[in-house]
């Protein structure tokens, strides 16, 4: 994080909160090492300021979630092995963890936090990154 601390309304104060996908922000989860692979870039991309993104898991299973601005995800056709959440009328409401900005939040951590430049990841910067950064295929991932 590159521009002091930004904590808006729907980060919680401490520990953390499930959030309603597509009210606050839309999410994007990749699994593993090729999500923090694709956090390192858009970080890098981003000269520090990515955007929030959250490490959720320990040792075993991780998944990464890129939280987008509310609205956006389903403007795009993600490739296979991103899942995308968020409000869809015709779909089971989806609850994405959120830490605070600092304390005990585990089993959540912060990968990137937001900022005033950069509220939400950029959507069009993380399909960039995700379509290069070696999706198994490029046609339109299913929807959880």
């Amino acid at each position: 994080m590159t521009n002091g601390i930004h904590r808006p309304a729907w980060v919680p104060v401490r520990g953390h909160r499930l959030r309603v996908a597509g009210v606050h922000f839309d999410a994007v989860r990749i699994e593993g090492r090729w999500g923090e692979a694709v956090a390192d870039a858009l970080i890098e991309r981003g000269d520090g300021d990515a955007g929030p993104v959250v490490c959720a898991g320990g040792s075993g299973t991780r998944w990464v979630y890129f939280l987008l601005a509310p609205g956006v995800v389903h403007r795009y056709d993600w490739p296979l092995g991103v899942q995308y959440f968020g409000r869809r009328w015709d779909r089971a409401v989806t609850y994405v963890g959120v830490p605070a900005l600092d304390g005990d939040t585990w089993p959540l951590r912060w990968y990137s936090e937001p900022t005033p430049t950069a509220p939400y990841v950029d959507a069009v910067a993380l399909l960039s990154v995700t379509a290069r950064g070696g999706s198994p295929a490029v046609r339109r991932s299913p929807p959880p």
